[in-house]
């Protein structure tokens, strides 16, 4: 055999009774999940900002990220609903480099599972006690929803996922939204059979037991840019994409059509101050035709503590290890221009 089983780690649950939601942290997330989805059902008109580093790498400089977060959400809540990045899992393009936190707790250390799923948890539970702010994360595995399942309020799924059959029917089975990002080759009906299969109910192998879920109506559509045959960058955020979107939704039985819009990745080119831009663009979209309005819910934004990205062990507090951010008085600034312009 090629496999060489290691350990046995713990099960979801015995991850969540080791370290649990408490009553008052599952209040916040009921009513965090509640004003999300009323935003995808159409029955709220806040925009949603789910913002925060590429690769949640440090408990102590993320949850001073989602600390000031939460400060500056009781700022713009009239208006937005701000939604962490705290993504523990990190697709790499080549399968080289830094995971994410719940495969290598420390950056510059071995690979840990068991301490990694540990890590992954306290991290999300404190982020809450200390901003109110219930978090999103990328389902990079599917076997790992349990241990997350009660803490998140927003999964995406990246575009190398996002064909994946495993990916599609356990989206088809949370609690939450899922939002299915376009694959690198840029194909919508790839993204849109995604949306669609998940808001399904499946019969499927999962953990060892035969499950069925109920369909997932909050699946929708994030948009995140492609790149062509010669690597070069193409987005799909302008006008004329939204547009496109649009009518693709109508020739589709789809039901709360809508779409989140990525302002990194190929959408920027990778050029992480385009996405202070970017942003804005799409706002105005939105302001010039109500059936974009309707459609669009919201940004993606990667920012963290300081501006830029880091090698990893060069030791820079709040600087991102994988994929460059904004810095905190960017966001901060961009945040407040977005409240403004809703």
């Amino acid at each position: 055999m090629s496999f060489e089983y290691i350990k046995k780690l713990p099960t979801p649950d015995e991850i969540r009774d080791a370290f649990p939601l408490t009553k008052e942290l599952a209040n916040i997330k009921i009513a965090r999940d509640n004003m999300i989805s009323d935003v995808f059902t159409g029955k709220s008109d806040k925009f949603l900002v789910i913002v925060g580093p590429c690769s949640a790498d440090n408990e102590d400089s993320v949850c001073e990220y989602v600390s000031r977060l939460g400060k500056l959400n009781d700022k713009v809540k009239d208006k937005l609903i701000l939604i962490p990045r705290i993504y523990t899992n990190k697709p790499r393009t080549t399968g080289d480099g830094y995971k994410g936190i719940t495969s290598q707790p420390d950056p510059e250390g071995k690979t840990d599972f068991h301490a990694g799923l540990i890590a992954m948890r306290h991290m999300q539970l404190k982020a809450i006690e200390v901003s109110g702010l219930t978090a999103a994360d990328e389902m990079l595995y599917p076997e790992n929803w349990g241990y997350v399942a009660d803490i998140l309020s927003y999964v995406a799924i990246g575009a190398r996922s996002v064909e994946d059959q495993a990916h599609r029917m356990t989206a088809s089975g949370f609690g939450v939204p899922a939002g299915m990002k376009n694959p690198t080759s840029g194909t919508l009906s790839v993204m849109l059979n995604s949306v669609y299969a998940a808001q399904q109910s499946h019969c499927f192998v999962y953990r060892g037991y035969e499950v069925q879920t109920n369909g997932n109506p909050l699946a929708h559509c994030v948009l995140r840019g492609s790149s062509n045959k010669h690597g070069q960058s193409i987005p799909n955020y302008h006008y004329e994409d939204l547009r496109l979107l649009l009518q693709l939704y109508n020739q589709r039985e789809i039901i709360n059509p809508a779409a989140i819009i990525d302002c990194n990745h190929n959408n920027s080119n990778k050029q992480f101050k385009e996405q202070i831009r970017i942003a804005k663009e799409v706002l105005h979209s939105r302001n010039l035709d109500k059936e974009i309005k309707s459609l669009v819910k919201g940004v993606m934004i990667e920012s963290y503590l300081e501006e830029g990205s880091q090698k990893i062990g060069e030791g820079i507090y709040g600087k991102s290890i994988t994929d460059p951010c904004l810095g905190w008085d960017d966001t901060e600034r961009l945040i407040l221009e977005i409240a403004d312009l809703t």
